[in-house]
């Protein structure tokens, strides 16, 4: 079995390995290395392809899935949380019956070491910020997780061999997070006993709204590594603005609102995106084959 055509319609930073794979597997293979502007230009790029690869940067429409007459497969290059948060309109594919499938855990070994290192040097100031008067390490600091998949659980594990204590507030107990040390609270107590949050939720998921802010308080810090806003953005506002609060932020996540963020004195944000590894291009990369492989099993006889 060969396919026809293969169409990466953004820049889906691909290794050249997996793309030599990709070339061998189809007649033709199209890899923009740019993001479409509009969605003229996405049903564009999709129109004739069996499958097409898409980063979390573009919103694959309906329009663009019911124009793709010739389209059997969606593979996002990026995490799939849920239909609800995804950049792909799934029902529409769903209704074609065109399946869709994400790549879990490829980027969060980067983002739990840009979360540790940032702490660090807020708390000891080494570089702009300091967070109190006098350098402090991260041992006996209470640090809540908002959100304890994969990732919330991996920074659970990294702050407890730091000797920091560890919370975790989540829409289900996790008992598997708490044998390892790790304590449940519900959100306004976490929020009122912490002195760092960091959510970890699935696309623009709304964890902290304006009351939740004031319960956090003053002297504290924020993180958020999710992509997209996982705070109600008029109370972060408000709260920022308190010359003793921080925000730690990944820029994957300050899509529309970076450079306002920059604009705030107290808010540390990523030169790059944080899970984007040489490591995590890796993973990514492969398991995109895999899915790939998956739904086209007839492929792996060539």
């Amino acid at each position: 079995m060969r396919l026809k055509k293969i169409v990466s319609i953004d820049n889906t930073r691909l290794i050249p390995e997996v793309r030599d794979e990709l070339q061998s597997l189809a007649e033709e293979v199209i890899f923009y290395e740019d993001y479409p502007t509009s969605k003229e230009e996405i049903e564009k790029r999709m129109k004739d392809a069996e499958v097409v690869l898409v980063s979390w940067n573009t919103k694959i429409h309906r329009e663009a899935i019911e124009g793709a007459k010739n389209l059997q497969y969606i593979g996002m290059c990026c995490s799939l949380y849920n239909e609800a948060s995804a950049n792909v309109d799934i029902a529409a594919a769903r209704e074609q019956s065109i399946p869709v499938l994400g790549v879990k855990d490829y980027g969060d070994e980067g983002v739990s070491e840009f979360i540790i290192s940032e702490l660090v040097s807020l708390l000891h100031g080494f570089h702009k910020h300091q967070w109190q008067d006098f350098p402090t390490e991260l041992t006996g600091q209470k640090l809540g997780i908002i959100g304890m998949g994969t990732l919330g659980k991996m920074l659970a594990k990294t702050a407890l061999h730091f000797n920091m204590d560890v919370y975790y507030y989540s829409r289900s107990r996790k008992i598997n997070v708490e044998g390892m040390g790790v304590k449940y609270l519900p959100k306004e107590e976490l929020l009122k006993t912490v002195d760092m949050v960091s959510t970890h939720l699935p696309r623009n998921t709304v964890a902290l709204s304006s009351e939740d802010f004031n319960t956090f308080g003053n002297g504290k810090i924020l993180i958020n590594t999710s992509l997209g806003k996982t705070y109600d953005l008029e109370g972060f506002r408000q709260w920022i603005k308190k010359p003793d609060n921080y925000a730690i932020f990944d820029v994957g996540g300050l899509e529309g609102i970076l450079e306002e963020m920059r604009t705030y004195e107290n808010v540390i944000t990523s030169k790059t995106v944080a899970g984007f590894t040489t490591q995590a291009k890796e993973r990514l990369s492969r398991k995109v084959m895999e899915n790939l492989l998956q739904v086209f099993p007839d492929l792996q006889q060539r």
